[in-house]
């Protein structure tokens, strides 16, 4: 019983440290319709924390991105998707790839269709193609989870990779 409050703690600082470095991240670096540093914090957070963690990290950080900046509801919406399928895909195969591709699907397709509504219902938007924000959301969660790839290789090379996946593991 203790060791998986242990490992319950370990994952939620985790978890709050991704979230901090994504929200500092998404406030200083973003593109107009595109934040690829929520992406890559997703890839990273479902490589290290699994499917729920991530999820649960994109909201923090979609909801801190709202309140704090003033951002729409896309800000959440076009990310929570993208984080948990990464970290599916990624719990199942244990291969960067999947963590991409679940990243790219989630967000860049499924998250932008259901973003469509909630952008008519809560800002008027008018009306046009459910596949309105495709793309945006698809290059901006491509090049995130790219970079992701980029830190997470580097990680391997240096062991660190199996040292933080092993503390947060065990």
């Amino acid at each position: 019983m203790i060791k998986s409050k242990e490992i319950n703690l370990k994952k939620q600082i985790f978890t709050a440290l991704l979230a901090c470095m994504g929200y500092v991240l998404n406030t200083f670096v973003w593109f107009p319709g595109m934040a690829p540093f929520q992406h890559f914090i997703n890839v990273v957070a479902a490589v290290f924390l699994g499917p729920v963690w991530s999820f649960v990290c994109a909201l923090i950080i979609g909801l801190l991105r709202m309140v704090l900046n003033g951002r729409p509801v896309l800000a959440v919406i076009g990310a929570v998707v993208g984080a948990f399928l990464s970290g599916m895909l990624y719990e199942k195969f244990q291969e960067l790839r999947w963590a991409v591709i679940g990243e790219v699907i989630g967000t860049g397709i499924i998250s932008a269709i259901i973003s469509y509504p909630f952008m008519r219902i809560f800002y008027g938007l008018p009306k046009s193609s459910i596949f309105m924000y495709v793309p945006l959301f698809v290059p901006s969660s491509l090049m995130g989870a790219m970079l992701a790839v980029l830190f997470l290789k580097a990680l391997q090379k240096t062991k660190a990779f199996e040292g933080l996946k092993s503390l947060l593991d065990n």
